[in-house]
């Protein structure tokens, strides 16, 4: 009978994989309405959220942020925008996947991916004073903890 901490070990590992999961699987539908959704639809729809006046004054600054990110996905930083979800969706996807099936040759290279993810977001949010990214560091970091704890079990389940 496996122990409690390797039982709650395995139960908070499949957790952060179907959060992994789920993120991944938004990212990848968020590249997928990109490419089927106007600029101008954008626009409209961040017109009216700022019309019913949820944000604030339109010249406040959380209204000009919104109506700035919709100008750069709408303007030439689109087919970055759809090409990097597209891509972090579909790789995380595949981590999840190959993790779940236990596939011992997956935990090494998720280990790296998520570490540059990890990068990533303390650069960017570095860049854009970003809150929400440093606390999305901290959650690839503690699931980097959970695949490492995970792989040495499986590891050790495996030699023995």
């Amino acid at each position: 009978m496996a122990q409690p901490s390797v039982r709650r070990t395995e139960r908070l590992f499949r957790i952060a994989m179907l959060v992994k999961g789920v993120d991944g699987a938004a990212e990848l539908l968020g590249a997928i309405a990109l490419l089927l959704v106007s600029g101008d639809w954008m626009h409209r729809v961040v017109a009216q959220v700022l019309a019913r006046d949820l944000l604030g004054p339109p010249d406040a600054p959380l209204a000009r942020h919104l109506t700035g990110a919709v100008d750069d996905v709408t303007g030439g930083g689109r087919t970055f925008v759809v090409v990097y979800l597209a891509l972090h969706g579909v790789i995380k996807l595949a981590l999840v996947w190959a993790l779940l099936r236990r596939w011992l040759p997956a935990y090494p290279p998720a280990v790296v991916v998520l570490g540059l993810f990890v990068v990533y977001e303390l650069v960017h949010a570095w860049h854009t004073g970003s809150v929400l990214l440093p606390v999305l560091a901290l959650l690839d970091i503690a699931i980097i903890v959970l695949v490492v704890r995970e792989y040495r079990l499986l590891r050790r389940e495996r030699a023995g």
